[in-house]
This record gives structure tokens, sequence and C-alpha cells, in this order.
């Protein structure tokens, strides 16, 4: 098949089977995001940055906990592109691996809080009555913190460290989500084809999860965009604090922890770390942006 007769099966109007009909509406969603060219640039940031950071061992000589006294503090130059930190670690080294620490954080919370907020959401929007009520009110419970606040009352029960962090921002973050998906369903309770479901003899859950849940995944997917990069700040402020990852380990928010006192001084080791959370914060919000612009048919 052409080029030409490839892009004519996927901008047909009428397709003649279902993997067509899936495949058109894909392309036609990447076009709506290439032609949004603030979108397209923080797409392309971050796939940078995740294979930056997945390519650490091959892109750098150092290692991320290599210490050179002799050379701590050191500006930077051709043998360490963003200088060295206080212990003569490569700054460049340390911000390579703690993207994957970072990054790692926020899919690992994002995987949890998505299907949670989703089926808790999608089941409160279907069921109605008391079990809506019950739920809504815990989302409320939650909701009524400050993010920060509790994830540091969760992490400050358990104990500080990377999986108690991931944890804690799960269970403040997925509040949003429920009341998104929440909001989707009882739209689409009351539909003809819901009721056709019913009408077939499918079971409340066989309705949600098959049918009210798919609906329901493109408004959470530019939701979650959006707050990607307030996973990100909330990861890094709670590295920052001390209850994130732990020292020496090559974490953004650890490492402007660590080096805050030199903000006046040698800038350039505070600097770059709060240099790469900014810029993939923002490359997160730009996407975010551009998918809502595809996916929500509000904004069509």
């Amino acid at each position: 098949m052409t080029l030409s007769a490839a892009r004519a099966w996927l901008l047909d109007d009428t397709p003649a089977t279902r993997r067509q009909a899936v495949w058109s509406r894909r392309y036609r969603m990447w076009l709506g995001l290439r032609a949004n060219p603030m979108a397209l640039t923080g797409l392309l940031i971050i796939i940078v940055v995740m294979a930056l950071s997945l390519a650490a061992p091959w892109l750098t000589p150092y290692d991320a906990g290599f210490q050179d006294l002799a050379n701590r503090l050191a500006r930077p130059s051709a043998g360490h592109w963003l200088g060295t930190d206080e212990l003569g670690r490569d700054i460049y080294t340390r911000i390579l691996f703690g993207g994957r620490t970072t990054l790692g954080m926020v899919c690992a919370v994002v995987t949890l809080i998505a299907p949670l907020g989703l089926l808790i959401g999608c089941i409160a929007g279907y069921a109605g009555g008391w079990l809506d009520k019950a739920l809504m009110r815990v989302t409320d419970i939650f909701l009524a913190f400050p993010r920060l606040i509790l994830a540091l009352a969760f992490v400050a029960a358990l104990k500080p460290g990377i999986e108690s962090a991931v944890l804690a921002i799960a269970l403040t973050a997925w509040p949003p989500y429920a009341r998104l998906a929440r909001a989707e369903t009882m739209q689409l309770r009351h539909s003809d084809f819901i009721a056709a479901c019913r009408l077939t003899g499918a079971t409340p859950l066989r309705i949600i999860l098959r049918h009210v849940m798919p609906l329901c995944i493109p408004s959470l997917i530019v939701r979650i965009t959006l707050d990607m990069s307030a996973i990100i700040i909330t990861a890094a402020s709670l590295g920052f604090l001390g209850m994130g990852a732990q020292p020496p380990s090559p974490e953004w928010g650890t490492m402007i922890a660590t080096a805050r006192r030199f903000l006046f001084s040698e800038w350039w080791v505070p600097l770059m770390p709060c240099v790469a959370i900014f810029v993939t914060s923002l490359a997160f919000n730009f996407l975010g942006d551009g998918l809502r612009d595809v996916l929500d048919p509000k904004e069509r």
C-alpha cells in the first residue's frame, strides 16, 4: 500500500471495518496534535527527557555516586558539562539518573491513581444513591486537605523513601480523577446504548467495565497529562523536604535540598535540577493543552 493510499484509507469518512475506524481515529488525533506546535514541542521534550534518562549509563562516563573531592564545586566545563556538586559528583550525570528516579515515581503514581480514580468515579456515577454519596464523601475528605500536606502526613506515618512517597502521592492524587469520571458517567448512564445493554441482560459491572469506562478514558488522559507537572513538583517537594528519595540517591528534589546553601555562590549546583523540573513540567503542560484540544469534544 502506497503512502497516499494509506492516507486515503485512514481518512475515509465511512470506514468498512472496526480496525479501519480505530486507526482512522488515531490518525486524526495525531493530525490534530501535530497541528498544535506547543503540544508537539512538549511531546518532543518529554520523549527526549525520557530517552536521556533511560540511556543515562551510556551518555556519561561517570557514576551517579562517584565523588571527586579534589574537584568539588567546579564550574561547568568540557569535563563536567554542568559542573560538580559539593562532593565533586558530576551534576549532568546525577540529573540524568535523577530523571529515572523522578519520572519513575511519576509513572508509578499515575499507574496507581488512574485506574483507581476511574473505577471509583464510574461506580459512583453509575450506581447513584447511597453508594454514590458514600464514595463522594470519602473523596471530599481527601480533597479537603492540601495534597503536599496530606502526602507529608502519610510519609511520616510510614517512613521516608521512594516507595512511601509514591504511595503517599497516589493516596492524595486520585480524588480529582474520581470526580471527573463520575461526571462523565452521569452523562452516559441514561444513554440509549446503555439502556440497550441492560435489555440484553448485561450486569452493571459489565456495563461499567466494557462500556462506560472506555468512554471516560479520553478525558482522564487529558487530566492526567495536565496533572503530571503537579505530580512531578510534589515528588520533588517530598525529596526536598527529606521525605522522598534519600541521599545519596540522585533525585531532582533531593539534589536541590542538598545544594540550596550554594544558591548565591555556586549557583549552577541548585539551578540545574530546578531547570530540569521546570522544563519537564512545562512540557507536560504543553502536551496536556494539546491533548485537551484533540480529545475533548467540548473544545472542538
